[in-house]
């Protein structure tokens, strides 16, 4: 067995660890569309560590997760929901809205409102300066 596949393998068993209480936080609904009845999985807000973190980590549906995964496919009014995730107490759920309200917001006048409306602690905004979301 390669190295990358076991580390890939340790990495997945990392995740796996914690997804039952994942999957109990965000009530079986996705924590950004909240699409409920839906396959769900782990994705980890960037920049990811080393070891899985928990506090690093969103339950997302397909449609969320192929939009994260592939920029050239996102559809900026389908992310209309971002106005009322991005006062998520959840750390890694307002990282992320926020993130991707950046970058909306170089085409979305309505990003750009929302962006400037939403309040960003000092640590909030030094995880934020290490995301390229699609770099």
């Amino acid at each position: 067995m390669s190295k990358g596949h076991a580390k890939h393998q340790e990495r997945h068993h990392g995740l796996s660890q914690f997804g039952k209480d994942l999957i109990r936080r965000c009530g079986s609904k996705c924590e950004l569309c909240e699409a409920h009845g839906v396959k769900l999985t782990v994705y980890e807000v960037p920049p990811i560590a080393a070891d899985p973190n928990y506090d690093q980590c969103i339950m997302i549906c397909d449609i969320c997760s192929s939009q994260l995964d592939n920029p050239k496919t996102i559809d900026p009014s389908y992310w209309r929901f971002l106005a009322s995730i991005m006062w998520s107490d959840l750390a890694p759920i307002k990282i992320i809205s926020v993130a991707l309200l950046k970058h909306l917001e170089t085409t979305e006048d309505w990003a750009a409102e929302l962006r400037d409306q939403v309040y960003i602690q000092q640590e909030e905004q030094d995880w934020l300066d290490q995301i390229d979301l699609f770099g």
